[in-house]
């Protein structure tokens, strides 16, 4: 089957005539129909050859509920099925698909032109603790505030379908279709719709490394999974083994679906190191393609970032240069220098880090380690980066991952101090990088983000409970291990919005406006070029400077994560400096009426846990 940019030819789907077109990949069928029981209408499939099966009928209505009637090939009873590309699971993933007409919302859209890479300052977002009423709906209420911070982009975790209300996402077992307990597919084009006319770029994360177990029936169909290869989901989705092409459509379809019929303007593809492809062209670079292909024909511009855990810069290489062309990466490394840098423990992976000097190392070449021997791996890692733009590396100083895989979900407002939430925060705005904040952050949310399910299968949730337990061997932490089934859990982990108007909460909802408002206004600090940055650390005295350029302005951000005054270097041509941000004013919960650090002979007196920002621009 090839490849339609302009519309979806797998699944059920409304022509223009009204005619409802469904077509199935099941090669391990020997007859398959579609089978509506509220109207005991059963409608055979005609055999298209290499597994598919297609049928036009205009006995199909909207709204209809369905599932595929298959006579397995190997014999055996026959088995009812939902459709592996189901738009809409009104009831979930153990009931029948909803019949949905991706294309009948009625867009209002057409002046937004999307957002370059460069102007992205991310909000990554819950959709279920995100707000008391955990939906998209929900969601559109809070779009004024996240314009007002200063967010160009939210960035919504995964929304394929999974089981029951309570989960992070990541164990969706229908990828098309949309979460139902969340409004379901005409909800989330709402949502899409109304941050555009806000002026927000939505990215929605989507998972092609593996698909969840409750409700996962895509072994009845064909060969979606391979033995070729081991992951930590189980079996890898078969992209390079017998059969795979149909499934390399099905994830390409999905990837033009989220494009083209929800407006989606980038997606963020969940642990690519964990998709496993052998093939002469990768399966990302052959998404790439594709999405290239629709990009021309919308006159919009579709970016692919993925969550890479390699520091392979093949990933991000232009597809010219041999690469697979992804727009942009997560680099978990500058996050794991920075907590490191805060005092925080060296469990685990963050064993491999060394605070400052490695934070500086990462400022230049956004990945840490970059071919030296990593003591956590045992062996040496990563690669030097030839990429320039900044634009290509999303940083955080807090992330879904960074707090909700900690054993008890703390968020950094529970493990250092309010000075030192500042410091991190100018780490990750003073960076020559994209930067990414996780929902609550920006006012210090104290509120755990816990891992949490709400699987029905009772050996699932148990399994769960084991590995969740099993998974912080490694960091040795003591305590007990949320349960991650319990109501309870998830309920912990939803933002207390109240806190916005509480005087420190508020204090840093305004610090971090403040420092927003920089990264988009100044010269410098909005400039990406990696070129322009030089770092310097101070491992004896746990302190950093940053200093960036564009043209003749600069900017120097001195960083001090230690719980003493440090004194440091300045560049004399700074001591006439305008102070940009000094993190020690009252006006942010500070000791300091002014800015009043003492220069001599060049050097300055750098207060406890803080960062003071200095610009000139010569005439």
């Amino acid at each position: 089957m090839e490849i339609d940019i302009r519309k979806r030819k797998i699944g059920l789907n409304f022509n223009e005539n009204g005619d409802a077109e469904i077509r199935l990949w099941a090669p391990l069928a020997a007859q398959v129909s579609i089978l509506i029981e509220a109207r005991e209408l059963t409608l055979q499939l005609v055999d298209e050859g290499y597994g598919y099966w297609y049928l036009r009928t205009d006995q199909v209505r909207k709204h209809d509920q369905y599932r595929f009637k298959i006579t397995p090939l190997a014999g055996g009873e026959i088995l009812k099925r939902a459709d592996p590309a189901s738009l809409f699971q009104e009831e979930g993933p153990i009931g029948p698909s909803t019949a949905f007409d991706v294309n009948a919302f009625g867009w209002t859209d057409a002046d937004w032109k999307g957002l370059a890479l460069k102007d992205l300052i991310i909000y990554e977002l819950h959709t279920g603790t995100f707000t008391s009423v955990g939906d998209f709906a929900a969601i559109e209420t809070k779009l004024d505030y996240l314009v007002e911070l200063g967010i160009t982009a939210i960035e919504i975790m995964p929304v394929a379908q999974f089981s029951g209300n309570r989960n992070w996402g990541y164990d969706g077992v229908f990828p098309f279709a949309v979460q139902n307990t969340y409004g379901g597919p005409s909800s989330l084009q709402r949502l899409v719709n109304a941050c555009h006319a806000k002026g927000l770029a939505v990215i929605l994360d989507v998972v092609y490394n593996h698909v969840g177990p409750e409700g996962n029936y895509f072994s009845d169909f064909g060969e979606y999974f391979t033995d070729k290869y081991n992951t930590p989901w189980g079996k890898a989705i078969n992209f390079d083994d017998a059969n795979c092409d149909a499934v390399r459509n099905f994830f390409i379809e999905n990837a033009l679906m989220w494009f083209r019929d929800f407006h989606i303007d980038a997606l963020r593809l969940d642990a690519v190191h964990a998709i496993k492809d052998l093939s002469p062209v990768h399966i990302l670079s052959e998404i790439k393609t594709h999405t290239d292909k629709l990009s021309e024909v919308s006159g919009r511009p579709y970016q692919l970032i993925v969550e890479l855990d390699l520091n392979d810069e093949r990933y991000i290489r232009s597809q010219s240069d041999y690469g697979y062309g992804m727009d942009a990466q997560w680099v978990d490394e500058f996050h794991h220098a920075l907590r490191v840098c805060t005092g925080q423990a060296k469990e685990g992976y963050y064993s491999d880090f060394s605070g400052v000097a490695d934070l500086a190392k990462s400022y230049q070449d956004a990945y840490v380690y970059t071919g030296q021997y990593s003591p956590h791996r045992q062996r040496n890692f990563g690669m030097p980066l030839q990429q320039v733009s900044g634009a290509k590396f999303i940083v955080f100083s807090q992330n879904h991952d960074q707090v909700g895989n900690r054993m008890l979900g703390e968020r950094s407002s529970s493990l250092v101090s309010f000075e030192l939430l500042k410091v991190m925060a100018g780490a990750v705005f003073c960076s020559p990088f994209l930067p990414l904040i996780f929902m609550g952050e920006e006012w210090a949310e104290t509120n755990p983000f816990q891992f949490f399910v709400s699987h029905i299968d009772e050996e699932l949730i148990e399994a769960v409970r084991k590995g969740r337990k099993a998974e912080f061997a490694a960091f040795h932490t003591h305590g007990e291990t949320p349960d991650p089934q319990a109501v309870s859990t998830f309920e912990r982990s939803r933002l207390d919005w109240g806190k916005t108007g509480e005087q420190r909460h508020q204090i840093m909802l305004n610090y971090y406006k403040t420092l927003i408002a920089l990264r988009k206004q100044n010269p410098v600090l909005a400039n990406l070029d990696r070129k322009n940055a030089r770092a310097e650390a101070f491992p004896e005295k746990n302190c950093l400077i940053l200093k960036r350029w564009k043209d003749s302005k600069e900017i120097l951000a001195m960083f001090n994560f230690s719980n003493q005054i440090r004194t440091l270097p300045i560049d004399p041509a700074f001591q006439q400096a305008s102070v940009l941000l000094d993190s020690t004013l009252i006006q942010w919960n500070g000791p300091n009426q002014e800015s009043n650090h003492h220069v001599a002979k060049g050097q300055l007196n750098l207060f406890p846990e803080s960062i003071l920002i200095l610009y000139k621009a010569d005439a």
